[in-house]
């Protein structure tokens, strides 16, 4: 006899419309001796999505998008539940989960309206397509989970992270400049390290990947800016607009300054735009959507630029130095070689990842002033491209 779980996915899930959802939730209102199988079948749901390729991140990401923010903490109970079948977990696991939101009280505001909810957030995890994986889903062999880190790398995290919040935090654009290009040169000469370290060891380390969510709105603006740190720091980016992430594709260490610095290039141009949106409307001028488009395609391509520029300077300083330096590791390793076997690396691995990308035109900005108040405000930042743009 098909039991009631079954009669409410039979309505909901496999139905379009909302009269599938309120048919299967009255179901399972009335059978509370259902509920934990409820939430076992919801397990099982994300479990797919780990065998489809996706992060908790990413989950999370898409269910407060496409549905709202309660249903993305029923996302994050059933996945901080699932996980706890796994004695290990891959890398990135961890700090992901410890980010998701908190999950609602279960059967709240009633059992109608939790039923109907979770059967939402059902139908659209049922409905997650493929795609490319970025590491080995939990579960998988031990080897496959681990790798070694880098020696002193979680101090070094730390104090970059610690110097890029004060540059975020401040209002004087000096402070913040110095802050940044500090944060900068540990990243560049860490990056520098590993790239020699793993050259003179013969280490097996490949590039891997990460995605990072691209939200609207101004979501080509971001990808873009996304695009250019990645670039600039030897790591591929490619965007899926539909999902709404980027995948970067890159060395372990890279791919952790890419994710640092792309967060606070976009939190310090989202606060220079809304300064300059607030001198604006000061001055007797209504700014609109066109305005903040602008401005951020202007930071990203001005950004872009100054990030290619200083890239091309420091390599050329790093392999100058280790040169002139007898006995030095850029000079027992020759660091311009290990650099470029590097990048062939990770455009191998993309190339592999991502066998069929297009390009797409971009739009053109149309706000004159958006467009110089973007560039203006990325001059300001270009700290953070210039000493930060050699990537091992």
């Amino acid at each position: 006899m098909e039991s009631v779980i079954d009669q409410a996915f039979a309505a909901a899930l496999y139905t379009e419309g909302d009269a599938g959802l309120d048919a299967g939730a009255s179901l399972l209102a009335a059978a509370p001796q259902a509920d934990a199988e409820l939430v076992r079948r919801g397990e099982e749901f994300v479990r797919r999505a780990w065998e489809r390729g996706w992060l908790p991140t990413d989950v999370v990401r898409l269910v407060r998008r496409d549905l709202d923010e309660h249903a993305a903490g029923l996302a994050a109970g059933l996945i901080a539940s699932e996980v706890r079948r796994y004695g290990e977990l891959p890398p990135r696991w961890r700090s992901q989960l410890d980010e998701l939101p908190a999950a609602p009280p279960a059967g709240r505001p009633d059992r109608f309206s939790y039923a109907s909810a979770l059967l939402a957030l059902y139908r659209l995890l049922l409905g997650l397509p493929a795609i490319e994986p970025v590491g080995p889903p939990p579960g998988a062999a031990r080897e496959a989970l681990t790798r070694p880190p880098a020696a002193g790398e979680p101090r070094m995290l730390t104090r970059i992270r610690a110097l890029l919040a004060k540059a975020e935090a401040t209002g004087y654009p000096e402070e913040a400049e110095a802050l940044t290009t500090k944060a900068q040169e540990l990243m560049a000469r860490h990056s520098i390290d590993e790239a020699l370290l793993a050259a003179r060891t013969h280490g097996d380390r490949t590039p891997g990947a990460c995605r990072i969510g691209v939200d609207a709105p101004y979501e080509t603006a971001k990808a873009i800016l996304l695009d250019a740190v990645a670039s600039a720091n030897r790591c591929r980016a490619v965007w899926n607009s539909d999902l709404g992430f980027t995948t970067v594709i890159g060395f372990e260490a890279d791919l952790e300054a890419v994710e640092l610095l792309h967060t606070s290039l976009l939190v310090q141009g989202t606060a220079a735009m809304t300064r300059a949106e607030a001198g604006q409307r000061a001055g007797g001028r209504k700014r609109t959507k066109t305005f903040r488009q602008s401005f951020l395609m202007a930071y990203a391509q001005r950004l872009g630029s100054r990030l290619a520029d200083g890239t091309a300077r420091v390599t050329a300083e790093a392999d100058a130095e280790g040169a002139g330096a007898e006995g030095g590791a850029a000079a027992d390793a020759g660091l311009l070689p290990v650099l470029a076997a590097r990048d062939l690396a990770v455009t191998e691995t993309a190339e592999q990842m991502f066998p069929r990308t297009t390009t797409t035109r971009v739009r053109g900005a149309t706000d004159l002033d958006g467009w110089t108040h973007g560039t203006e405000a990325a001059d300001r930042a270009r700290m953070s491209g210039e000493a930060r743009g050699i990537r091992g």
